[in-house]
């Protein structure tokens, strides 16, 4: 019988070409400056953002701040408006706004928002003028940052860094004055502030620093949903920032006295440089483009220095490229049928939203009848029932109000029937009402409150109630 030779479970090791990365390592983009309109257009909207945003929260409005979304006192108060809990409605008509404002926007000319209003866009710009100013443009910038360590560098970076810090500071202490009067709020740093004050102001600063100087092109890249979601919101008459290959290819330099026929392109690379995210806007659309138009600046300038016409990076659409069509045509066609749907579906639910807020009742009412004693019987032969009026002045400023009841023979109020209802304030009275007893059989009975206040918010409810006969 043949001896059987032993089995070698040694298992030869892979080869490291073999091996597959489960992630993709970072490499820092460095975007270089540019200008063009719609690098004017960008920063335009980074300043009226931010003055919307740093300016809002000091605009004085009726003695107080003219936004302020008091948690405390559970009101929020936008300019003449003051909001309560019970107001969610027009919180979730708002949001529907946005979203269908982000759906018709992309569907029209794809991502406008991320490329020029995210707070994420915006704020990466902000620290990015910031870097340019203390370290230098892009090459000033790799250069340090490949340099040995050294005083200056470390100096330069310590520079870029606090300011950075700054900035975030105050866009936490911004943020938070939106929730605690700003007026209040600044005095009582740092050692007034309350516990949450505290946090909110360290996370907010915290989160900008890491989001717009640290991570950048990360967020939008890796954790931005709407990166993930977009394409499905494109169609072919999407506008949308496109390299013209036809144009352009093949790529390279241009030299004299030779016959090579070559594209437009003149593989320069400036379009990678300036992109935000490091994308090369020349392999096709990308998930990682945010709309920013940087490319389209960048490559305009290099068309207009080597004499060729501009338009090679452009806004268009897939049916555009296919069928070449002119700027004319590409417009007409930006009008179809998706996109009028999602603007008459907004533009409703905008007049639906505005007319209710125009007719919103400033004054509201809640009775509530106490289930503890139904009814009882007092001095005179009256019954009496006790209810408890709930009630809630939306206007900024005091109300007179008068009641009174009805529905029953002989019914009234025992308590004088007005009342001071402070602005913008609740308060609970105690109403006692009786009736003769012989006004009505037992049992339960409908009555009716009328409630009316004079002045210049003038308003008055009917609310229903019932009244126990014992």
């Amino acid at each position: 019988m043949s001896e059987t030779k032993p089995v070698s479970l040694h298992v030869k090791p892979a080869k490291a070409a073999d091996e597959v990365a489960l992630y993709e390592v970072r490499r820092k983009v460095y975007p270089r400056a540019v200008s063009g309109i719609f690098a004017r257009w960008r920063w335009a909207m980074v300043w009226f953002t931010q003055l919307l945003f740093y300016g809002l929260a000091w605009v004085p409005w009726n003695g107080r701040q003219a936004v302020l979304f008091h948690l405390t006192e559970r009101k929020f108060y936008l300019f003449g408006w003051v909001f309560w809990p019970q107001d969610v409605f027009y919180l979730t008509v708002l949001l529907i706004i946005c979203a269908y404002s982000l759906f018709l926007f992309t569907a029209v000319a794809g991502r406008l928002w991320c490329g020029y209003a995210c707070p994420q866009t915006v704020y990466t710009e902000l620290f990015l003028w910031i870097e340019r100013k203390i370290e230098g443009d892009r090459a000033k910038r790799m250069k340090l940052d490949n340099a040995a360590p050294s005083v200056a560098k470390y100096a330069t970076k310590a520079a870029k860094f606090g300011a950075w810090g700054l900035l975030a500071v105050w866009t936490g202490i911004t943020f938070v004055g939106y929730f605690s009067p700003i007026r209040e709020l600044i005095p009582s740093i740092p050692f007034g502030l309350g516990g949450w004050e505290m946090f909110w102001i360290a996370f907010y600063s915290t989160f900008t620093y890491l989001m717009a100087g640290v991570m950048r092109e990360q967020v939008c890249k890796y954790m931005c949903p709407y990166a993930r979601f977009q394409g499905v919101m494109f169609d072919p008459d999407t506008l949308v920032i496109t390299y013209d290959p036809e144009r352009g290819e093949p790529r390279g330099a241009k030299r004299k006295n030779t016959e090579q026929k070559l594209g437009d392109c003149v593989d320069c690379g400036i379009c990678v440089q300036v992109c935000p995210t490091g994308i090369d806007i020349r392999d096709g659309l990308q998930y990682e483009c945010i709309g920013c138009a940087a490319c389209i600046d960048a490559c305009d300038q290099v068309m207009d220095k080597v004499g060729s016409p501009r338009g090679l990076i452009r806004y268009t659409t897939e049916n555009a490229m296919k069928q070449h069509w002119g700027m004319r045509d590409v417009l007409r066609h930006i009008v179809r049928p998706r996109v009028l749907i999602y603007s008459s579906v907004l533009l409703a639910i905008i007049a639906a939203g505005g007319w209710s807020l125009a007719h919103r009742e400033t004054l509201r009412v809640d009775v509530i009848r106490d289930r503890t004693t139904l009814s009882r019987e007092v001095e005179g032969g009256l019954i009496e029932n006790i209810y408890t009026l709930q009630m809630m002045n939306m206007a900024e400023m005091p109300r007179r109000i008068h009641v009174g009841v009805s529905g029953l023979d002989g019914i009234g109020l025992v308590e004088a029937p007005d009342f001071e209802l402070p602005a913008a304030g609740n308060k609970a009275y105690t109403i006692h009402v009786r009736v003769p007893a012989d006004s009505a059989p037992k049992g339960s009975h409908k009555i009716v409150f009328d409630i009316r206040s004079d002045g210049a918010e003038a308003a008055r409810l009917s609310e229903k109630a019932s009244f126990m006969m014992p």
